[in-house]
């Protein structure tokens, strides 16, 4: 009886079991805060992914650095700590050039131009993130860069000594050419930065200045159209293994549409945070000519440097995006 008894309770944990391992609960880091698009466009990814795989997947999102820090996200996926991250694709410039592409001034300057880049240089991207068993599922663009100071910017000669947030290596590179000062700050600590005088200017988006409340520290911003750099949303191999063929497929039709929404949630962002910048005391104003000129030096400047530590296949990417965008 007692053997009759054990073999039951045995064979119950073990369907207990395999109804347990069929569900997979996954964690996703974000250094962007719950007012940014980009977490907004990953939480209701989160929830497009449970429902079409009836709750066998969920992705909990932890947004504003809460999990990890913006650069120990990739690591932590990569060891398996965390399933899945987002990080800005330019922070990850010192694994490979092909990843700071869309941080060089005058390549893409518009949306449709910063999306043909994207499907240019995915194919090189993703091969690089499988090396390290990792899987790309999208990428979306930030509104195209500007440039926050608290006076009005009309001589190239401000740039002198500016102490500029610059969130990644190119734009750090690209401070150094017009004559500043970059320092690398994190979105989330941008109002302490301002406060305590460690940077009086930034280049980043309309976005990101509507959503830390730009106005509380600058008053102008300069439309200068710089460059429209993209985040990347990834995933862990082994994760994604670890799942069915249908919840493969579930999550990878939800990261088709996710890619979808974002890059039209960024439009219809940009244009909305030009406007609460507006509202709310901001002259947004473009370039004079003289900035312009300054501004298409330091970006030529900083296009020579990137070619000089491109590899072939990075430089073939780019030719391949001019050659789509020009045909």
């Amino acid at each position: 009886m007692r053997k009759t008894i054990t073999t039951s309770l045995l064979l119950a944990t073990a369907c207990g079991l395999t109804v347990t391992a069929h569900a997979a609960e996954w964690t996703m880091a974000t250094p962007y805060g719950d007012a940014s698009f980009h977490t907004q466009n990953n939480k209701q990814f989160a929830e497009d992914v449970a429902e079409a795989t009836d709750g066998e997947l969920t992705i909990t999102v932890h947004s504003g650095g809460s999990l990890v820090s913006h650069g120990e996200i990739k690591p932590s996926v990569r060891r398996g700590t965390i399933d899945a991250g987002e990080v800005f694709l330019s922070v990850l410039s010192n694994d490979d050039p092909i990843f700071e592409v869309d941080t060089l001034p005058g390549v893409a300057g518009s949306y449709d131009d910063a999306y043909a880049l994207w499907e240019a240089t995915k194919p090189m991207i993703t091969e690089l993130f499988a090396y390290e068993g990792l899987i790309p599922l999208y990428a979306v663009a930030w509104p195209a860069q500007g440039i926050y100071t608290s006076e009005p910017l009309t001589d190239p000669e401000q740039f002198e000594g500016l102490r500029v947030r610059a969130p990644n290596i190119n734009t750090q590179r690209f401070v150094d050419n017009l004559g500043g000062s970059p320092t690398e700050t994190e979105e989330s600590d941008i109002p302490t930065a301002f406060s305590t005088g460690r940077v009086d200017a930034m280049i980043t988006s309309s976005s990101t200045g509507n959503s830390m409340a730009a106005w509380d520290y600058v008053t102008d911003y300069t439309d200068a159209n710089l460059w429209l750099p993209k985040n990347i949303v990834f995933i862990s191999q082994r994760s994604f293994d670890g799942l069915d063929e249908a919840t493969q497929e579930a999550l990878m039709e939800a990261a088709a549409e996710a890619e979808k929404r974002g890059w039209e949630m960024s439009r219809e962002d940009n244009q909305a945070s030009l406007e609460a910048l507006q509202e709310n005391g901001i002259s947004v104003s473009e370039p004079n000519e003289a900035v312009s000129e300054a501004l298409q030096a330091a970006g030529d400047k900083l296009f020579e440097d990137w070619q000089s530590r491109a590899d072939d296949e990075a430089k073939q990417a780019l030719e391949s995006y001019r050659e789509q965008r020009d045909s």
